[in-house]
This record gives C-alpha cells, structure tokens and sequence, in this order.
C-alpha cells in the first residue's frame, strides 16, 4: 500500500492517489482556470475520472481529459450521455443513492444542492443534477468529495452511512457554502480532517480556509490548506 495522496490544482480540480495507487481526478478544470499552474494545465494520466456537476468550472477539460486519459468517466446519467455524444464511450453513467465498483474502488454518488448546464454551441445544455461522491479506498478509509453544495441536513446521514474520513468541501461563498456552513457540515459528517475547495479563484470568492480553521481548530478537525499544484500526502 502506498499512502494517500491528494494534488490540488485550483479550484476543485483534485488528483488523488488512492492508496492502492489509482489516479481519480475531480471536476477537470485545467486549461482556462486561472488557479491551475502551468505545469498542469495538459490532461493528466489517471485512472478514473468524476465530475460532480456540468458547470463549466468543473468539466472545460472533462472531455480532452477523457480522451486523452481513457479513463472511465463517473457522473450523474444526463451528463455521461452528453459525454456519448462527444464521442467519449468509456463512461460509468450513475445516479444519487447509486453505488459501483470502478477500477476496484466503491462509488457512491451522494445528493448536492446546486445547479448543472453547460454552454455548449451557443446554448445552455441541461447536464443533469449536481452530485457528490463517497469513495471507499483500499485501506479502508473514505473521503467524501461534495462537489458544489450548499449545507443540507442529509449530510448527517452521509456522516452516518459512510462515515467519512475526509471531506472535500466547498467553502467559496456566493455560489456555495461558505466556512461557517463548511463548519458546520464537518460537524454533521464527523470527519477529523477537511480539503477546502472552491475558493480564491474570483474575488467573488470571498470564504477562506484561515475563517474555516477558526471555526473547527478547537473541534479536533485539521484543515488541510494546499496551494495550486501542491501534494499532500
């Protein structure tokens, strides 16, 4: 086994190297994001890739990344079938409550409140609804990767199903939670440890992972603060 490795690269683009050594990337935004560094704006190898919602800053890079990867692409079903009509084929097409098994690891696809379109030749293409992702990895842990969400009440029962380890949350403001309600929701999903997302890449992203630390330090919940193109393991 090797350990748990997780790359930011702006905004909510992660690379997570399980520990079984799989490569997941999140929500690929890589050429246009302005938080991505230059070293890291080509699609990347992986193993498995998923996409949270069809917002353009979560999948500008979702079909390059599928086809230059050939990896399979998890997401909710609308959004893998405007995929099939890319040319993508390898998908592994889901829906909320939704659990399989890819490439040896439990996916879960959990519940987001938020929207999903995609502007796409000349109009606003309807991608399905935005979705969060429970994983189970090879050491038996579980990280919960929330996509774009404000705070809901049923992330208690994503806390007491999954009990997950670590919690990527959005903590942005203005078009998600902010870090009080990031906060709150550590609380109700009893993690240890939180990966804020979704920030700094606008001004109008005003929440920050200093205001989150504030609010859960004395909880016992570590905030692991990343700078683009930084690895944590």
């Amino acid at each position: 086994m090797q350990t748990l490795a997780i790359t930011w690269l702006g905004h909510s683009t992660f690379i997570v190297r399980t520990p079984g050594g799989k490569r997941l990337l999140f929500d690929p935004w890589l050429s246009g994001n302005p938080s991505c560094p230059d070293a890291h704006k080509k699609p990347p190898k992986v193993d498995v890739i998923l996409a949270s919602h069809g917002h353009f800053d979560h999948i500008d890079d979702l079909v390059a990344c599928a086809r230059e990867s050939g990896a399979p692409v998890v997401g909710i079903f609308e959004l893998c079938d405007w995929l099939g009509r890319k040319g993508i084929q390898n998908t592994s097409p889901m829906n909320k409550g939704g659990t399989q098994e890819v490439a040896g690891l439990r996916v879960t696809m959990t519940d987001a409140r938020h929207s999903s379109a995609y502007f796409d030749n000349g109009q606003m293409v309807y991608m399905g609804e935005a979705a969060g992702y429970v994983i189970r990895l090879e050491d038996g842990r579980t990280i919960y990767f929330a996509g774009d969400t404000c705070l809901f009440g049923d992330m208690r029962l994503i806390g007491e199903m999954y009990k997950p380890d670590i919690a990527f949350l959005p903590i942005g403001d203005r078009f998600t939670m902010d870090p009080a309600a990031a906060a709150r929701a550590c609380e109700f999903l009893g993690v240890r440890q939180v990966v804020p997302m979704h920030w700094g890449t606008f001004p109008l992203l005003t929440g920050t992972p200093s205001a989150l630390k504030q609010l859960v330090q004395s909880k016992g919940v570590e905030v692991l603060e990343l700078e683009p193109g930084q690895t944590a393991e």
